[in-house]
């Protein structure tokens, strides 16, 4: 987690959207969210499960919609049922909630070799899009997040590779200070509104928009008289000297 937090902290939608509320970190020990919180201040609660609390494939005990926001680091991989654990974690997620998961990347991490000899406990491996892989237990994440249904909206799936050193000899090269070699992904779960009107942005009703509107509609008629000043007259064609 610690690493992750590295890049997250400066990603205004970890710090304004995605880490706000009340929120879970499955199998969180021994680096938890919980040590990292001043850099994500609207948190306002964070239950850590872990192999004390059951099994997290189940998460049972745990009711449906009970966070609003659910994170997971190198722990889906240790499931003997990824896409059942993926679909419990997402269930116990609540509307306009978002679940996210770091996973390692098959090829940066196992590099080729299972079982697994970087970590004996690793049941699967991950990619995030193959039509063919060299492990007899590889899963795509794109299949796995779109098991998830409907209410799913991917907002993310990226491979963290930035420092990660393609050069290097096999290698696990994230017991390094820095090296990640692994997947994110974030999903958003949709309300039943936009399950309905079939989009994937609900209002806040408890926003307030007054003190708003008059910037909003001083944008509309800016740009309305952008058109109007330039319409007999096209953009980007005066190529005189400037004054």
């Amino acid at each position: 987690m610690s690493k992750a937090t590295l890049r997250r902290m400066y990603d205004s939608n970890f710090v304004t959207r995605i880490f706000s509320g009340d929120g879970i970190d499955i199998g969180g020990f021994p680096d938890p969210l919980s040590l990292y919180l001043e850099f994500f201040p609207l948190v306002k609660s964070l239950k850590i499960w872990d192999l004390n609390d059951g099994d997290a494939q189940f998460m049972e005990g745990i009711k449906d919609e009970s966070f609003n926001f659910v994170v997971s680091s190198h722990c889906l991989e240790h499931l003997r049922d990824p896409k059942q654990g993926i679909t419990n974690w997402f269930r116990i997620l609540k509307p306009m909630g978002y679940l996210v998961i770091t996973v390692p990347d098959e090829d940066l991490y196992e590099q080729g070799t299972w079982p697994s000899n970087k970590n004996y406990d690793h049941k699967s491996t991950f990619t995030i899009h193959k039509k063919k892989s060299w492990s007899q237990k590889s899963h795509n994440i794109l299949e796995l997040l779109i098991s998830l249904g409907e209410s799913a909206e991917i907002k993310k799936v990226e491979l963290i590779d930035r420092t990660h050193r393609y050069n290097f000899p096999k290698f696990d090269q994230t017991i390094t200070p820095f090296s990640e070699s692994a997947i994110e992904l974030i999903v958003r779960k949709k309300t039943s509104e936009e399950l309905r009107n079939l989009t994937n942005q609900t209002v806040d009703p408890e926003f307030k928009s007054s003190d708003l509107n008059r910037y909003l509609n001083q944008y509309t008629s800016d740009q309305i008289t952008l058109r109007e000043t330039s319409r007999n007259k096209p953009p980007f064609q005066d190529e005189s000297n400037i004054n």
